[in-house]
């Protein structure tokens, strides 16, 4: 078995199938210290923690992740708390940021005796169609080489080898949601014991935990503006006045240590399957981090190829992996549909015209059955901490 990519779908599908004895070998084309640090999500719902759990990698997110179970809005009409532990099917999140969870889950299959192979890139997928297929590869310094595999699991991503090796007819489902979010880590304690979203006429802004001195926070911003743009101060500023410090308290400033540019887009591919080639991961959807669901939707299709892999190597029964993509696709286009209905909820556009007039009423009528009405708060609860 090749697994493509060494990101939360293919650490978890390799540390599932070395455990059952199946060989396979992990190809990453960075190198493990920058996998080990490349910051990602960090809000793991409940299923995944179970599904860890199952496979004896959750130690390190039980010792140091925080559970989370309160999301805050601040809008024009005020603020309201949600507490979703108490809500829908009483689930809470686990904050646990992605890349000490790639860190546990590569420490893990390594020390189960797996194989990767850091500064290797895939190039192409070949003869999927057979029972050998082969991934061309080139290593740090441009050399080329091969590997056979009985099946590839495509894991590196929305650019990566498996999703340029797809064959024609494959459908690309792809929308842009028209929202960019300047993403920012800052050297901060969190200013709330809550996920903070704030609706703001001036766009919105998001407060996202990830350890006692690092904080998550994103705003909006429009279309093509550079990462660098923005100076620390303004940063701030804009953060203070769209999530309205003066009236909830003042924001626990810090050094930004990383800043990105989000375009917020979605997109799925159907089938999953091609031959001997499956699609986990990013790769087989690219879905908005509005909702938080792509590193957990990742560690569930992990399982779900996992154990159909395991069927069929092992006890010669094929069900499991021609059910796999229509299997993945239901939980992929529930999330999908949650995911553009926060893009919605907490995005408007700006200007005085009857459209975003009209817009911006129905977002306000949104927010306001979320704070007053427990049918669309039990909705809200199973479908933010589900999958």
């Amino acid at each position: 078995m090749v697994v493509l990519g060494a990101g939360p779908a293919g650490l978890v599908l390799a540390n599932i199938l070395v455990d059952r004895g199946i060989d396979c070998v992990v190809l990453e084309r960075a190198e493990r210290a920058h996998v080990q640090t490349r910051a990602r999500a960090g809000f793991l719902a409940a299923n995944t923690v179970r599904i860890l759990d199952r496979h004896g990698l959750a130690e390190g997110l039980h010792r140091r992740g925080q559970l989370h179970n309160t999301c805050e809005f601040r809008t024009e009409d005020g603020r309201f708390r949600l507490d979703y532990s108490g809500l829908g099917q009483g689930e809470r999140h686990t904050v646990y940021p992605q890349q000490d969870l790639v860190t546990d889950l590569l420490t893990r299959f390594l020390e189960r005796g797996g194989q990767i192979r850091f500064g290797v890139e895939a190039v192409a997928v070949r003869d999927a169609d057979t029972d050998r297929p082969e991934v061309d590869v080139r290593d740090a310094d441009g050399r080329p080489g091969l590997w056979r595999a009985r099946y590839v699991a495509g894991c590196d991503g929305r650019h990566g080898a498996a999703r340029r090796s797809l064959p024609a007819g494959t459908v690309r489902h792809h929308r842009d949601h028209g929202v960019t979010w300047l993403g920012l880590l800052a050297e901060a304690p969190p200013s709330l014991d809550a996920v903070g979203y704030a609706v703001h006429e001036r766009g919105f802004a998001g407060h996202m935990a990830r350890t006692s001195e690092v904080t998550r926070y994103y705003l909006q911003c429009e279309r093509g503006t550079p990462a660098d743009s923005w100076s620390e101060e303004r940063i701030w500023d804009e953060l203070d006045l769209r999530m309205r410090s003066k009236e909830y308290g003042p924001l626990q400033r810090g050094r930004i240590a990383q800043r990105s540019v989000v375009d917020l887009e979605s997109d799925v591919l159907e089938p999953l399957r091609h031959g001997a080639l499956f699609l986990a991961g990013d790769a087989a959807a690219l879905i908005s981090p509005s909702a938080a669901k792509g590193a957990n939707l990742a560690v569930l299709e992990a399982e779900i190829l996992a154990g159909a892999l395991i069927a069929a190597l092992t006890a010669g029964d094929p069900d499991g992996l021609d059910a796999y993509s229509e299997r993945c696709l239901t939980h992929i286009w529930r999330a999908q549909e949650f995911s553009h209905w926060m893009i919605g909820l907490l995005h408007g556009p700006t200007g005085a015209d009857g459209e975003s007039l009209f817009h911006n009423a129905l977002r306000r009528s949104r927010l306001t059955s979320l704070r007053t009405s427990r049918s669309q708060q039990d909705w809200f609860a199973e479908h933010y901490v589900g999958i």
